[in-house]
């Protein structure tokens, strides 16, 4: 109503003074792209290449079903050889299920994590039990059309035949990220099984195959190496192998059998079932961290120096020297992340936290990538509004404020640097400022951002030495 008093009377007016406020986006959001038992929700299949979000694992088994079952890759060996009956079971990594998905799920679950997207992009029995890129690659593709997505990961891409493949695929999920400038890529060092337990050729390889784009780089991040988890095997009972050996008292061929044959049999059986060793790919574990951090201190507290919950140990016990040429890559900056194992802290500790461009003093870190992701969204959600407003002063001091004030509370919070808000950020909009004439004529407003994040102490070096002996 502006001036249109005709009526005598007392009109009201209201007149806005406060700025619009910026609500943080979700940072933890994963999108988990592979195959699944099934994809249902009213119908067979409704739910294949269709993003949906869940909250818990149960939703997870509810539209998608359970773990690809083992099938004949597990055996329980009776042993007597010492006299006493052992009685221990192991799975062949090599015929064992390449469907990973369930199992990457009870790891991030486990970890700390909350919503995320799943794109089923098969199931389990269509394409003879193999991973194809392309099916993944059309399941990344649907994920671009969620906004709320924020990290992005292939738990089955590990089990692909070749390591340029998997390469490629993670190549296209980081040139999503560095198009929509909202997420950040997750994922595992590829093992050759040709390089046998020579580990350093599958990192050379990587440094090698990987784009040497730092727009790319910046928005991933690598873990090594895979560890083993109490996660359990899902398999059917006639598929699983009873072996006697040393003497042991004869025994049915499968478990199925010796559930009725032998009872006391079957459990001791069952029990060293539950105990094999789970070997699976961190990176859904890493994730699961991210949300945990996020969710306790901030994105912009490094996803690091924690435990990963449900690990024994990492596949590959790394020392501090060998550490060191996977952390700093002087020639490109791939750095990798390490899984270590530390006595007395913890059989699985997160031990760096660097992204792909890990010789870029702007973007080396994780927490520094992911913290400007969710300003840079959040900040960009909470300006539409603005967009067809008058580009005049008044529209610039209201955003202006919007984002100071914004930025002020993660000041407040610890994720910027400064003891006042002027060292911590700046913003500027306006004409002779950050726009010209000719910016006001093409209907442009340029606002600029600058901030001063906070960054992880990765290297705290204590400094000793001899004091003199002083007269008092």
């Amino acid at each position: 109503m502006a001036n249109d008093f005709k009526t005598p009377g007392v009109y009201i007016v209201e007149i806005p003074k406060l700025p619009p406020s910026i609500a943080s986006v979700e940072t933890a959001i994963p999108a988990f792209i592979g195959y699944t038992e099934k994809a249902f929700r009213r119908e067979a299949n409704d739910l294949r290449d269709v993003p949906w979000r869940i909250e818990s694992l149960l939703e997870y088994e509810q539209y998608f079903g359970s773990a690809s079952p083992e099938a004949g890759s597990l055996q329980v060996v009776f042993d007597n050889s010492s006299g006493r009956l052992q009685v221990q079971a192991k799975a062949d990594e090599v015929t064992r299920s390449k469907f990973l998905m369930y199992y990457a799920l009870q790891m991030f679950f486990a970890n700390g994590g909350g919503p995320c997207w799943i794109v089923s992009v098969g199931n389990y029995v269509d394409g003879g039990g193999l991973i194809n890129d392309a099916d993944l690659s059309r399941g990344l593709a649907e994920v671009e059309k969620i906004n709320e997505v924020t990290l992005l990961n292939f738990p089955d891409a590990i089990n692909l035949t070749d390591a340029t493949v998997y390469y490629n695929l993670y190549k296209q999920a980081m040139d999503q990220c560095t198009n929509l400038q909202d997420r950040f890529t997750v994922f595992d060092l590829f093992h050759d099984v040709a390089n046998g337990t020579t580990w350093r050729l599958d990192v050379d390889f990587m440094r090698t195959t990987v784009t040497n784009d730092i727009n790319a780089l910046k928005y991933a991040g690598i873990y090594f190496p895979k560890v083993y988890t109490t996660v359990n095997f899902n398999y059917a009972e006639d598929t699983v192998a009873i072996v006697t050996t040393g003497g042991a008292p004869a025994l049915p061929a499968t478990l199925a059998e010796l559930k009725n044959a032998n009872n006391a049999a079957y459990f001791q059986a069952k029990n060293a079932l539950n105990n094999i060793e789970n070997l699976l790919p961190v990176s859904s574990g890493i994730l699961g961290i991210y949300a945990q951090v996020d969710n306790s201190r901030g994105v912009w507290k490094a996803p690091a120096n924690i435990n990963i919950d449900n690990v024994i140990r990492p596949e590959i016990i790394v020392s501090k020297e060998q550490q060191g040429g996977l952390n700093v890559d002087d020639t490109a900056g791939k750095s990798i992340n390490v899984i270590r194992k530390f006595e007395g802290r913890g059989p699985a500790i997160v031990w760096g936290a660097r992204t792909l461009a890990g010789n870029d003093n702007e973007w080396r870190y994780v927490s520094v990538r992911r913290f400007f992701n969710m300003v840079e969204e959040s900040t960009k959600n909470a300006t539409e509004q603005f967009v067809f407003e008058p580009n005049d002063r008044n529209t610039w001091v209201r955003v202006k404020s919007m984002i100071e004030n914004y930025l002020t509370t993660l000041w407040k919070a610890g994720a910027l640097f400064g003891t006042s808000t002027r060292e911590a950020f700046y913003v500027k909009v306006g004409l002779g400022e950050t726009m010209t004439e000719l910016d006001l004529w093409e209907g442009r407003m340029y606002v600029e951002i600058g901030l001063a994040v906070v960054r992880p102490a990765e290297f705290i070096i204590l400094k000793f030495m001899h004091k003199m002996l002083q007269e008092a």
